[in-house]
């Protein structure tokens, strides 16, 4: 395990050359989803870094020519990293085509992608591993039509209080996300939430610090990148925050003691191994007054844009991105998936 801010070095130049100079890398980016800007962004800075240190990669969208691409003995890559944010990106179904096609790539198994995708289920795992995480209960749409809307929204005040917070049990960007502080923002709260999945992860809002604790593999070490602080004007980290660069800031590392820095950094170990993720990995803690992290998600493709968190936290260790990243390729290449 390594949590310090040690520098990567770059490989010798005959290793690099060997694996540089065989199928290209695919970035596999954009997509059909919701995310689909964010996921172009990404894609195409992390194929201009891995260009800058030497390696030739591709891009391709996910569409109707992409399997020809891949099968193509012509265009077929030696290694992929999918970069797709939303539902085919993250709940394994593009891993399941990787794995089916008989192709290495970056990141977490499909198995995997889809419990971290499912939020309440990966909120029970970590939570057996020792982590905490807010008091929530999951609820189909359909219970909300069965049993009464109004009764329901009576019975989440009274059993979990408020403030609350309503997101999709699967999802990105905080697309349906909101903060209600009053039973009347309730039931357009799960509306919005509804229109974005069928199913509501209905949360205790904790007060408290909003960080984000990335995590790469490389060399067969873990490294937790320092803890990002995430503040917003009035303390709701919602798309509209994400998507509007001004008024949200980023404290790398966090403004927390060091006692808490090191607990978040463990705490996102924690989670990157109960999830039985690989690779890269980002996950999202409440830091309450008591300076515990509380478990909110984890994502298996962080977003890797300019403003993305990820970069942000590698770029305040210290490293330089090119290389950080050359290193994760060839980290995976040197482990010889198929």
């Amino acid at each position: 395990m390594t949590t310090n801010n040690a520098r990567i070095v770059p490989a010798d130049s005959r290793h690099a050359t060997t694996h540089r100079d065989s199928s290209p890398i695919l970035v596999i980016c954009g997509g059909l989803s919701h995310e689909r800007e964010v996921s172009l962004s990404s894609g195409h800075r992390v194929q201009g870094f891995l260009r800058k240190a030497g390696w030739e990669v591709r891009t391709h969208d996910m569409d109707q020519d992409l399997l020809t691409y891949l099968m193509d003995p012509d265009t077929r890559p030696g290694l992929v990293w999918p970069l797709l944010h939303g539902a085919h990106g993250e709940d394994g179904s593009i891993r399941d085509v990787l794995e089916m096609a008989g192709l290495p790539y970056i990141g977490s198994r499909a198995k995997a992608s889809r419990t971290a995708w499912n939020k309440p289920i990966a909120k029970n795992v970590v939570r057996q591993s020792g982590l905490s995480t807010p008091h929530s209960v999951t609820l189909p749409e359909e219970v909300f039509r069965e049993l009464g809307a109004h009764g329901m929204v009576d019975l989440l005040i009274q059993s979990i209080g408020l403030p609350l917070f309503i997101k999709p049990s699967k999802g990105g960007s905080a697309l349906g996300c909101s903060m209600v502080t009053s039973p009347e923002q309730l039931p357009q709260a799960l509306v919005d939430c509804f229109a974005y999945g069928p199913v509501a992860l209905v949360e205790q809002a904790v007060s408290g610090t909003e960080i984000s604790v990335s995590v790469m593999e490389i060399g067969g070490d873990l490294r937790a990148l320092p803890p990002l602080e995430i503040w917003t004007p009035d303390g709701i980290y919602n798309y509209e925050a994400r998507a509007t660069p001004g008024p949200t800031k980023f404290y790398v590392p966090a403004r927390l003691s060091p006692q808490c820095l090191a607990d978040a950094q463990e705490a996102a170990l924690t989670a990157h191994r109960a999830l039985g993720l690989r690779d890269i990995s980002r996950t999202d803690f409440i830091v309450d007054e008591d300076g515990r992290p509380l478990f909110l998600e984890s994502n298996v493709a962080p977003g890797m844009t300019a403003t993305s968190q990820l970069p942000q936290s590698a770029l305040a260790a210290g490293y330089e991105l090119p290389d950080l990243y050359s290193s994760l390729v060839e980290s995976v290449l040197n482990k010889h998936r198929s």
